[in-house]
């Protein structure tokens, strides 16, 4: 009997009414990592037709891009974006995926630089949550 591969690194998925700004926030988070391997992100941005909005297909596509096995954290942007990701959720297809409380671009970086040092999925909502306290001034 041959023993299951492990599970690799908890993904990430940004969903953002606007592709530019999932893919931005992406882009950043993985340069951020600093090791060269960042964990898997996706965008998941705006309309099939790039317009503005969220589309349930699209974030579909991005958690199946993302997932390693381990889980996937979802960050939004506002309103629908975090309408839309509740109501996934309720999908078998989903029971691994989780949605962060967190700010946006912050919590992102936060969450793929702890999904790239192989945190888990706990740690990485802890990460993206955490994110929130980060002063300014």
């Amino acid at each position: 009997m041959q023993a299951e591969a492990p599970a690799g690194r908890v993904g990430v998925v940004l969903v953002s009414h606007s592709r530019a700004v999932a893919e931005s926030a992406a882009a950043l988070a993985g340069a951020l990592v600093g090791t060269g391997d960042p964990a898997p992100v996706a965008p998941a941005g705006g309309l099939p037709d790039g317009s503005i909005g969220t589309s349930a297909e699209l974030v579909r596509r991005a958690v199946a891009s993302a997932d390693e096995g381990a889980g996937v954290v979802v960050l939004c942007d506002m309103g629908s974006a975090v309408l839309t990701v509740k109501a996934l959720l309720t999908e078998k297809e989903f029971a691994t995926v989780r949605i962060a409380d967190a700010p946006f671009v912050e919590g992102a970086v936060a969450a793929v630089v702890t999904a790239s040092a192989g945190g888990d999925m706990t740690a990485v909502l802890a990460a993206a949550d955490d994110a929130r306290t980060y002063r300014k001034l």
